[in-house]
């Protein structure tokens, strides 16, 4: 059994004995606080700044966090192409993962960052399916050399392309998946971009092969209660939820986000008691919302 095989089977076996699994947060909002430009590209970093990367990881492993996802959320060669990088898919995700590894420890778990590509497929757009299925298969093939223990394909809106990207995975890699959407809440219930509801979603992406599936980003903790319940009654299988630290609003020039570590981790416990087997953050949380959450754990553990 491979080093990637032997540390799946343990995390995939930490969700068995229903243990609640404590991912990290935002990736960007940790960046952008330590000098990335708006607009800049984070998956560059990993080449040009690795300790600020390797940093990240460490202050979110520090924190309490189990998994530390990479810096390649826009590493497919869509986006790269973007920032003048797309002949550098595989460099930069094979570094983001090589940065989250080289500072895990033990019981520590590194899982590839991928997000959507920003491209439609055919008809609606101009890109082929196999086009996007070898565009996933490039970046997870690089993270998985990179050391990544598995693949978090997130903040996806249309099926038809998360699918794409849960095929790559387990066809080509040995990695563990986990795959979420992002929802909105809307006159008629819950839904992506696309159309798509959480338990449409749930029962999908868990019958093309992910091991764990759910939501991230796009609302507040209290949302994230609320959806967190509509996709347990929709699935028996292991689950993950990636809140925001609330909306975000603009102060000053500046942008905030309202949800405070310590309120936010209150909620978040809220999250694990549904069911949710891994809970972290999205866009505003950081390293202070994950120690926040770890210590309302133990708390909570020790008041039993």
């Amino acid at each position: 059994m491979t080093q990637t095989e032997t540390r799946k089977t343990a995390f995939l076996e930490r969700l068995k004995r229903g243990d609640v699994v404590v991912s990290d947060g935002a990736t960007g909002t940790y960046l952008q606080a330590r000098g990335l430009e708006p607009g800049g590209c984070p998956e560059e970093l990993n080449a040009s700044q690795p300790e600020l990367v390797r940093r990240m990881s460490a202050d979110y492993y520090n924190a309490g966090s189990e998994i530390s996802l990479t810096n390649s959320f826009g590493g497919s060669k869509f986006i790269l192409k973007k920032y003048g990088h797309g002949d550098r898919v595989r460099e930069l995700n094979r570094l983001a993962a090589s940065h989250a590894r080289s500072v895990a420890s033990r019981g520590h778990y590194v899982f590839g960052s991928v997000g959507p590509t920003g491209e439609f497929l055919e008809p609606l757009g101009a890109v082929s399916e196999s086009e996007m299925y070898d565009s996933f298969t490039e970046q997870v093939k690089a993270l998985e050399e990179g050391g990544a223990d598995g693949v978090c394909i997130e903040t996806m809106t249309a099926l038809e392309e998360a699918s794409l990207a849960v095929k790559a995975a387990k066809e080509n890699t040995q990695l563990a998946v986990i795959t979420t959407m992002t929802f909105d809440k809307g006159a008629r219930g819950w839904f992506t971009m696309m159309g798509v509801t959480p338990e449409r979603a749930v029962k999908h992406l868990r019958d093309v092969g992910a091991d764990v599936v759910g939501a991230n980003c796009g609302n507040g903790v209290e949302a994230m209660i609320e959806l967190s319940g509509i996709m347990r009654k929709a699935t028996d299988g292991y689950l993950i939820v990636h809140s925001n630290a609330g909306i975000p609003a603009i102060r000053k020039g500046q942008i905030v986000y309202p949800e405070t570590p310590e309120w936010m981790a209150q909620k978040l416990i809220q999250i694990a008691e549904i069911g949710t087997n891994i809970v972290g953050g999205c866009c505003g949380t950081t390293p202070r919302h994950i120690q926040a959450f770890c210590d309302a754990i133990r708390a909570k553990e020790e008041g039993r």
